[in-house]
C-alpha cells in the first residue's frame, strides 16, 4: 500500500487538517465584506504572533519575495549595507542587495558556524559618518540549521542609530521567540509555508516606523511589491492586488490554532523537537553540523561522514515516505537537513529517528548501538 507522506523538512512543512478543510472551501470574492473580515482577523492575528503593533502585511510570494520587498521599499542605489552571509539564504540576501546596485559588505561565517556579533558591532562603530543604511542578517538559516544572535547584533545596529535592520525570519517567525517591538527591528520578512503551517504562497514583512520614514526616500523601483500599497489597503482590510483567497483562509485557521496553543507552548515544542532531535542524532554518532550553543529550533542538519547523506535520504523516502532535506550548493550530498517546525509533534519525532535507525542498518552503518537514537529522543521528550 501507498504509504503517508511524512514532511521533515524545513518548508513545505506538514499542514494541520483543520487547514486543509479551510483551504478546500470554495473561494468568495477578495472585495467582499467576507473576505474583508477574514483579512481584519488574520491581521490582528499576525500582529500577535510577530509581537508587534507595527504594520504586518500580507504578499502573495515566497519568503524570497517578501526580502525583496523588505530591501527595495527602504533603500536607494548607491546605498551602503552590512550582510550577513553564513548559509544559502545569507549568500542570497547579498546577492539581491547587488543586484539592486546597493553597495555591499558582507559580513561572513564559515557554514554550519554562526555570524560573530563582534564583526557588525566594529563595521557600525567604525561608521562614524553613518554611511551604512543597513544591515540584513538571517536569523534560522535554513541551508545549515543555524541559529544567528539577532538579539546582539540588533543591539549594535542600535547603538549605530542609523542604520535599519532587515531581517530573514522566514524559519523562526512561529518556531523561535522574536519579539519585534521589544527589541525595536525594523524589517522582518517570513513566508507561509514554514512555521505558519499552510503550503507556500504568503510572504509577510513587518515594517516598523523608522522603516516607514526611510520608505519615503527610498529610490529603488517598486511596483508589485511597494508595499505603501499594501499597507494602504491594509488600512480597509483589503489587498492592493488580487491575494490567493483559499490560503488566506487557511492562513486564518492555522493562526488561530496558533493563539490556542500560544506562544510560550509553541516556542518551547519547538525548543523540545531540537533537543531530541539533536539528542538522538548524537546517540547514532552522526555528527551535527551546527553547534549547541547555535542551533536552529527549526532544522537540524547532520553531517555523516562513513555513510553517503544522499543514500540516507533516498531510503528514508523510499522506504518509508519520510521526506528529508538535502545539502545546498557546495553542501549538496554532504549533510543531510531533519526539519521539525510548524504543525510537527513529539510522534513525529520518535518516528523520523526510528526510520532513520532502521535506514542506517539496512546501509550497513555499524556504528551504532539499535534503539539508541529512539531512546535519546524519548528521554528528551518524557523530561520536557
Amino acid at each position: 500500500m501507498d504509504n503517508k507522506l511524512m514532511l521533515m523538512i524545513p518548508g513545505p512543512t506538514p499542514v494541520p487538517e483543520q487547514v486543509l478543510l479551510a483551504l478546500a472551501q470554495h473561494p468568495i470574492g477578495h472585495r467582499s465584506g467576507e473576505f474583508s473580515a477574514v483579512m481584519a482577523e488574520v491581521t490582528q492575528n499576525l500582529k500577535w504572533l510577530h509581537q508587534t503593533q507595527n504594520d504586518v502585511l500580507v504578499l502573495t510570494v515566497s519568503g524570497t519575495g517578501a526580502m525583496e520587498a523588505g530591501i527595495i521599499n527602504f533603500l536607494s542605489p548607491g546605498d551602503r549595507v552590512l550582510v550577513g552571509s553564513n548559509g544559502k539564504f545569507g549568500d542570497r540576501w547579498a546577492k539581491m542587495s547587488a543586484a539592486f546596485g546597493l553597495e555591499v559588505e558582507a559580513i561572513t561565517a564559515e557554514w554550519g558556524q554562526p555570524l560573530d556579533p563582534e564583526a557588525f558591532r566594529q563595521k557600525l562603530e567604525a561608521d562614524t559618518d553613518k554611511t551604512i543604511k543597513a544591515v540584513i542578517v538571517t536569523h534560522s538559516e535554513t541551508s545549515t540549521g543555524v541559529l544567528n544572535d539577532l538579539e546582539t547584533i540588533n543591539r549594535y545596529v542600535k547603538d549605530h542609530g542609523q542604520a535599519l535592520i532587515i531581517v530573514d525570519a522566514v524559519t523562526s517567525v512561529g518556531a523561535v521567540n522574536l519579539p519585534i517591538d521589544e527589541w525595536g527591528i525594523d524589517v522582518v520578512a517570513s513566508g507561509s509555508q514554514k512555521g505558519y503551517m499552510i503550503p507556500p504562497g504568503l510572504g509577510f514583512v513587518c515594517v516598523s516606523d523608522k522603516a516607514w520614514q526611510a520608505y519615503e526616500t527610498a529610490k529603488l523601483p517598486r511596483f508589485y511589491l511597494d508595499l505603501g500599497s499594501y499597507r494602504k489597503a491594509a488600512q480597509k482590510n483589503s489587498n492592493p492586488f488580487t491575494p490567493p483567497v483559499n490560503l488566506m483562509l487557511g492562513l486564518q485557521t492555522a493562526l488561530r490554532m496558533m493563539k490556542a496553543e500560544g506562544l510560550d507552548n509553541i516556542f518551547a515544542r519547538h525548543q523540545r523537537l531540537m533537543q531530541a532531535t539533536r539528542a538522538a542524532i548524537e546517540a547514532l554518532s552522526l555528527p551535527l553540523f551546527a553547534p549547541d550553543n547555535a542551533a536552529s529550533p527549526a532544522v537540524t542538519a547532520v553531517a555523516p561522514v562513513s555513510i553517503e547523506a544522499e543514500k540516507i535520504r533516498s531510503v528514508m523516502k523510499k522506504r518509508f515516505d519520510i521526506a528529508l532535506a538535502g545539502g545546498q550548493d557546495h553542501f549538496k550530498g554532504k549533510i543531510f537537513r531533519i526539519g521539525h517546525l510548524g504543525f510537527v509533534c513529539d510522534r513525529d519525532i520518535l518516528a523520523a529517528i526510528g526510520a532513520l535507525e532502521a535506514t542506517l542498518r539496512e546501509l550497513g552503518y555499524e556504528s551504532m548501538t539499535p534503539g539508541a537514537g529512539v531512546s535519546a529522543a524519548a528521554r528528551v521528550l518524557t523530561q520536557s
